[in-house]
């Protein structure tokens, strides 16, 4: 399904000279503090930044990632589907739910990636060409140990000035219900690579991701339709 905000900037663009240009991504320094695993196995970060296909696909291509699944953070159940969350009337964010392995990749670097090429977290209530509260940048830690991590990286990237403007990624809402998203939202880019919306606002962000964070990149996305064959 296409955004409908996104329906005619993405066919003007498409036949345009913008459509070669890759969406910016920020350098920005690791956390000076990292949070200790929590358990032996797998852990969670559940985070928001407009829309949740880009964010999905960013994650599906990281190392140490063993499944991203898009969905919605942040309301309650009952308005937990695309057309409710769409209105921008609940509480809900567009939110993809990180699952991986604290072994291979730490939560300090999973934040990294998400401020440096998964979204601009600069933009209040919108990224890119969708606006809304929806759109909305946050985290929501999944325990104290994310919570002030979060927060203390994001102070830290504030003084660092690497950002024109502040941060205003929230990071209060401390482990809320998380609700996946319809079964057509999940691998959404990997299934419509040409689609124009991916193209132009989605793309550029793995192609970042692949060329700031070598360390980490894989060229197999894990899908949630490979992830669920495992369970």
């Amino acid at each position: 399904m296409m955004r409908p905000s996104a329906i005619l900037l993405a066919t003007a663009l498409t036949f345009s000279p913008f459509a070669a240009l890759a969406e910016s991504a920020v350098p920005v320094p690791p956390p000076a503090a990292e949070a200790p695993a929590q358990s032996a196995g797998l852990e969670t970060a559940v985070l928001a930044g407009g829309c949740f296909w880009g964010i999905q696909a960013v994650y599906q291509h990281v190392k140490g990632v063993t499944n991203a699944v898009s969905g919605y953070a942040g309301g309650a159940q009952k308005d937990a589907t695309y057309d409710v969350v769409s209105s921008g009337r609940t509480s809900h964010a567009e939110s993809v739910r990180v699952t991986f392995n604290p072994r291979e990749i730490s939560y300090g670097k999973i934040l990294q990636i998400y401020f440096a090429v998964a979204h601009d977290p600069t933009q209040l209530n919108r990224q890119g060409p969708d606006s809304g509260p929806q759109y909305r940048s946050e985290i929501f830690p999944q325990n104290e140990a994310q919570q002030k991590v979060a927060q203390d990286y994001i102070a830290q990237l504030d003084k660092t000035g690497v950002y024109k403007r502040p941060i205003v990624t929230k990071t209060n809402t401390m482990k809320v219900p998380f609700y996946a998203a319809e079964g057509y939202h999940q691998d959404y880019a990997t299934k419509h690579p040409y689609q124009p919306y991916i193209v132009i606002n989605d793309a550029p962000k793995v192609e970042n991701l692949k060329k700031m964070f070598p360390d980490v990149w894989r060229d197999q996305p894990v899908t949630v339709a490979e992830a669920d064959k495992g369970n």
